[in-house]
């Protein structure tokens, strides 16, 4: 079906129900970055079917709440990243390694021991089970190389960047294999393109274009500065590394402006792409009225028209309530409808 102006959408993952997932233990491993297998409540031999189902539960809710582009919730996830950087090739999950977390405490990470590859499809059922479920537009994420090559411990390459370049391989593979089993829109997760900007400037351009060659469909790429349930303080106004990727052939920028209140002035200076803006808060359980959802929406139109305006949450949801995360996108639908009719596009 055609997309409103205005178009709806979530960052990726939606909360997993308590039957399925130990939340308690979840949130001691945020997010994991090696495999958590003790957080799911589910046995072995029947865990593929209780994402299935839990994966349907995501999917009803975000049609029921009226979103346009839907996820499959990133429901068979532990993290956003970790379930694809440890399926491949060179990635020693087994022995992990002490190294620093984003924001610089020590965390446990995969260890690189070889030339990183793909090995085969990872996400590919995941797509074809969400095509399948729904007849809406839908979108599949996958972690960015650069974020990817941050979040492991190297004692093969001896460089980042020649790290980074194999990880965007990889990526690149797999998201050729997605568009080809239905997938309407790509995203690659970033987020560590603010963490580490010094290395960002580096290498950083040159991964996302390798990742994104050749992909026929149309992409996004969401950086943010954490989860808004465990980064409840967020100074910054401004993204330290937003600009470069202009230079990205990218189609779409997903940022989070809610919670960290951004200036929005920058979305004046990013015309070449359209804008996934975040206009939901998560780093509260409270849900937004429509009416302040409407009002984030009206404070970004005098930088960016509303054609090159996509409406979403401002990072991942996985972390909040079910009640919450429906209810945040249930009014972030009416808001956005209420400013499709002042645009005269109801």
């Amino acid at each position: 079906m055609p997309l409103p102006i205005l178009p709806t959408t979530v960052v990726g993952s939606y909360p997993q129900p308590d039957w399925l997932i130990d939340r308690e233990k979840l949130a001691t491993r945020v997010p994991p970055r090696v495999r958590a297998r003790e957080v799911w409540r589910i046995p072995e031999p029947f865990l593929e079917e209780a994402q299935d189902d839990a994966t349907l539960l995501a999917i009803r809710d975000m049609e029921r709440a009226g979103i346009d582009i839907l996820s499959d919730g990133e429901v068979r996830r532990e993290s956003y990243s970790n379930r694809f950087a440890t399926a491949l090739e060179g990635v020693d999950i087994d022995n992990p390694a002490q190294g620093l977390s984003r924001r610089g405490g020590p965390d446990i990470l995969p260890r690189v021991v070889g030339r990183v590859r793909r090995q085969g499809p990872v996400e590919v059922r995941d797509v074809r089970f969400l095509r399948a479920n729904t007849d809406r537009t839908i979108k599949i994420t996958v972690p960015g190389p650069f974020t990817m090559s941050q979040q492991a411990v190297d004692t093969y390459y001896g460089d980042e960047r020649a790290l980074a370049l194999d990880f965007a391989a990889a990526v690149n593979e797999e998201i050729q294999d997605l568009v080809a089993a239905g997938a309407d829109v790509i995203q690659i997760d970033e987020p560590y393109l603010q963490a580490r900007v010094e290395k960002a400037r580096r290498f950083a351009v040159d991964a996302i274009t390798r990742a994104l060659r050749g992909v026929q469909a149309p992409t996004v790429l969401h950086t943010c500065f954490g989860y808004g349930a465990m980064v409840k303080e967020k100074t910054a106004t401004a993204y330290p590394f937003l600009e470069p990727l202009l230079e990205t052939t990218v189609h779409q920028l997903s940022i989070e402006a809610a919670q960290p209140q951004l200036d929005l002035s920058v979305l004046g200076r990013l015309r070449s792409k359209t804008i996934v803006l975040g206009v939901i808060d998560l780093g509260t359980e409270e849900v937004e009225t429509p009416e302040t959802v409407a009002a984030r929406i009206r404070d970004a139109l005098p930088y960016v028209e509303a054609e090159r305006l996509v409406i979403a949450p401002d990072c991942g949801m996985k972390y909040l309530s079910r009640s919450s995360a429906f209810g945040k996108l249930r009014a972030m639908v009416e808001g956005t409808r209420m400013v499709r009719r002042e645009l005269g596009a109801a």
